[in-house]
C-alpha cells in the first residue's frame, strides 16, 4: 500500500512538473469559421509535436467582431504571443506602439527570397515597418455558377459592369426566389462598394483607391455619382432585399444555394465552396470592368504578428516561421482558399494553376485593364472607415440618405483625415 502511494505521488508530481516546464502561448485569429479553424489547429498539433513542452492555446472570437477583440485585447495588453491582424486594422494596432517589428526575424528566415513580390511591401505599409509577416494574400474575383446561368440562356461569364447588371437582372424572380447578383451589405461591405464605384473611373491612384491620379478625392468626382447609384441599382434590382443585412455567411451560402450565382469574393472562399459544391458547378473569371474598360482590385492580405509585451517572442516567431513554410503554406492555402505567398507553392502544386484560379491568373496577367491599387491603410483615419461607410451606405439602401449627400459625407471624412 505504501507503495503504490509513492507511485502514485510519483506520477502527481511529475504531471505538476510537465505542466509548469509547459510555455503556453496565446494566438488570437480574425478570420475564423468552420472550415479555416479546423486547419489552423491542425497546423498547431503538428508544431506542438515537433515542439514538445510547447501548447498553443487559440482564441478564435466570432467573425464579425473579431478587429474589435483583438484591438481590446492588444491595447489592454491581455495575455498574447501571436496576434492575426488583417491589412484592414493594421495601422490601428500599429499606432498603439503594441506590435513588435518583425524585420529582424524576417531577415533571417531564409524563405524570404521565396516571397511573391510586393507581399512584404504590403506588409510594410505603416511607417515603412513590417509588423506582421502576411500567410495569405485577397484579391477579389468573380465567382459564378454555370450551371445556374445556363438555365437563362447565358453561356458565358459577365465581361463588363452592365453585362453583369443586364444579366443579374434577367436571372431575377422574385416570385421563384431566384435572384442575379450576391449582395454584401454588412460585415465590412467597403470593398464590394469601391470596386463597383471605381469602375467608373479610368484614372484612379495606383498607391491610392480614393484618389484620382491628379490627387483629387474620387468621391467629390460626379463619376462616383455614376457609380454609387449604380451599385444601389444592384441590390435593388437584382439582390433579395435581406441582402441589406447579409455578411460572407450569408453571401456564400446564397451562392451554394443558387439563389444568387454570381458573387465578387476573395480565394478564402474556394476552400468552403469545393467542400459544398461539385466540381465544376461553380467557377472564377475575371471581375468585370467598368465603361472605360478598368477595374481596381485591392492587393489584400492577413499575417501574423507579435505584441511587444509577449514574453516568448523568440518562440512566436518560431510558430510563425513554421505556418509560413513552403509545405505548410501550401497546406493552409488549399484547405481554406487564400493565394499562397511564396512562389515556390505555386510551381510544386498544381491546384494552384486549376482552373478554380482561373479568375485571378487572368486578372494577373492583363494590366491593361486590371490596375492593383492600394488602400489608404496607413492612414490613422482607415480604422473608423470601415464602419462610418457601412453605416452611410446602409442609410442610402434604406433611402434614408441620398447618394450625392452620401458621397459629400465621405468625402468629407477623408478631407478631415488629411488624405493625399
Amino acid at each position: 500500500m505504501k507503495k503504490l502511494f509513492l507511485v502514485l505521488v510519483l506520477l502527481i508530481t511529475s504531471v505538476f512538473l510537465i505542466a509548469e516546464d509547459t510555455v503556453v502561448l496565446n494566438l488570437i485569429e480574425a478570420f475564423s469559421s468552420p472550415w479555416r479553424t479546423p486547419t489552423l489547429n491542425k497546423i498547431i498539433e503538428m508544431f506542438e509535436t515537433l515542439n514538445p513542452g510547447v501548447k498553443i492555446n487559440v482564441i478564435s472570437p466570432p467573425y464579425e467582431t473579431a478587429y474589435q477583440k483583438i484591438n481590446l485585447m492588444v491595447s489592454t495588453e491581455q495575455p498574447l504571443d501571436i496576434v492575426e491582424i488583417g491589412d484592414w486594422n493594421l495601422s490601428t494596432l500599429a499606432a498603439m506602439g503594441k506590435l513588435e517589428d518583425l524585420t529582424p526575424y524576417i531577415n533571417e528566415w531564409p524563405e524570404k527570397d521565396d516571397l511573391i513580390d510586393g507581399v512584404l511591401k504590403a506588409a510594410s505599409i505603416y511607417k515603412n515597418t513590417p509588423y506582421l509577416l502576411p500567410h495569405g494574400i485577397y484579391v477579389k474575383t468573380l465567382f459564378y455558377r454555370p450551371d445556374i446561368l445556363k438555365k437563362y440562356g447565358f453561356n458565358t461569364y459577365p465581361k463588363t459592369m452592365q453585362e453583369m447588371y443586364d444579366m443579374a437582372k434577367k436571372l431575377t424572380e422574385a416570385s421563384k426566389n431566384q435572384y442575379g447578383f450576391d449582395f454584401r451589405g454588412k460585415g465590412y461591405p467597403t470593398s464590394f462598394i469601391d470596386l463597383v464605384v471605381t469602375s467608373f473611373f479610368d484614372d484612379i491612384d495606383p498607391d491610392n483607391m480614393y484618389l484620382t491620379k491628379s490627387g483629387k478625392i474620387i468621391f467629390e468626382d460626379p463619376r462616383a455619382i455614376e457609380g454609387l447609384n449604380f451599385y444601389v441599382s444592384l441590390y435593388k434590382d437584382t439582390a433579395p432585399k435581406d441582402a441589406i443585412n447579409w455578411g460572407w455567411d450569408e453571401q456564400v451560402n446564397s451562392f451554394v444555394s443558387g439563389i444568387t450565382p454570381l458573387l465578387f469574393q476573395d480565394p478564402d472562399t474556394t476552400g468552403m465552396l469545393n467542400e459544398m459544391l461539385k466540381p465544376g458547378q461553380y467557377k472564377t473569371a475575371p471581375l468585370p470592368v467598368g465603361k472605360y474598360g478598368k477595374a481596381y482590385p485591392t492587393f489584400g492580405f492577413v499575417g501574423w504578428g507579435i505584441p511587444t509585451y509577449s514574453k516568448h517572442k523568440d518562440l512566436a516567431w518560431k510558430f510563425i516561421k513554421f505556418v509560413s513554410s513552403a509545405e505548410m503554406n501550401g497546406y493552409w492555402s488549399k484547405s481554406y482558399g487564400a493565394l499562397p505567398i511564396l512562389k515556390s507553392v505555386y510551381k510544386y502544386d498544381s491546384y494552384f494553376s486549376s482552373d478554380v484560379f482561373e479568375g485571378w491568373t487572368e486578372m494577373f496577367k492583363d494590366s491593361e485593364h486590371y490596375q492593383f491599387t492600394q488602400y489608404p491603410l496607413d492612414n490613422e483615419s482607415w480604422g473608423k472607415w470601415n464602419e462610418y461607410q457601412e453605416k452611410t451606405m446602409q442609410q442610402v439602401l434604406l433611402g434614408k440618405l441620398s447618394v450625392v449627400r452620401c458621397l459629400k459625407m465621405w468625402t468629407d471624412f477623408w478631407k478631415k483625415a488629411g488624405l493625399k
